[in-house]
């Protein structure tokens, strides 16, 4: 697996089809395919998940793997980074969700529920909770400090692709497989706006 660091805004060479080479930095060192890469708050490092089962930290200006995250028994889908930049959060093939101490590597945590793949997984502002959408069709919402499912959400019978808190903390959006974005209230439960199109 490779990631590419690019600089967009910088812009870059145009190839024979027009697509601009923009990157900075090629990173390798997953042995399969990367699924997901997720920016430090501070900027200074990357994650990334990988079909290799492991999730990895880079140091965005050394180019070098500073942490291998190995605890998944199948695909890392996605990964997201704590808001304090401490820990990072990935969603796996296994059903379950990792918490990683980011600074030694351990799994701090291992969040079971689901009873299919986590495709997306995302923390909520205040770095208290957690969100995962999954292949069973739910969403959960996760007290990490005690690692207990705190919600349970439904609102589809269809895969959910990807999850992300609103940036107050009170809205929680999901995309789904069937091409519609739900609007949650994530203190309710209860969706709020359904947009298709």
């Amino acid at each position: 697996g490779i990631l590419d660091v690019c600089d967009l805004l910088r812009g870059g060479d145009r190839d024979s089809n027009g697509m601009v080479d923009a990157c900075e930095q090629i990173l390798k060192g997953h042995e399969r395919a990367v699924w997901s890469v997720s920016w430090s708050p501070d900027g200074r490092r990357l994650a990334s998940g990988s079909v290799d089962n492991t999730a990895r930290i880079w140091n965005a200006a050394t180019r070098e793997v500073e942490q291998t995250l190995e605890g998944h028994d199948g695909n890392v889908w996605s990964v997201s980074w704590s808001p304090d930049g401490l820990h990072l959060a990935s969603g796996s093939w296994d059903h379950t969700i990792g918490i990683w101490n980011v600074a030694t590597g351990e799994l701090e945590k291992t969040l079971k529920g689901h009873t299919g793949e986590v495709n997306s997984v995302s923390w909520s502002p205040d770095g208290r909770h957690l969100a995962s959408g999954s292949e069973d069709k739910t969403i959960g919402i996760w007290n990490v400090a005690t690692g207990q499912r705190m919600q349970t959400l439904k609102g589809q019978s269809s895969s959910v692709n990807s999850v992300s808190w609103s940036p107050d903390g009170r809205h929680l959006a999901s995309g789904y497989w069937n091409q519609t974005v739900h609007i949650w209230n994530a203190v309710t439960g209860q969706v709020e706006q359904t947009l298709m199109g």
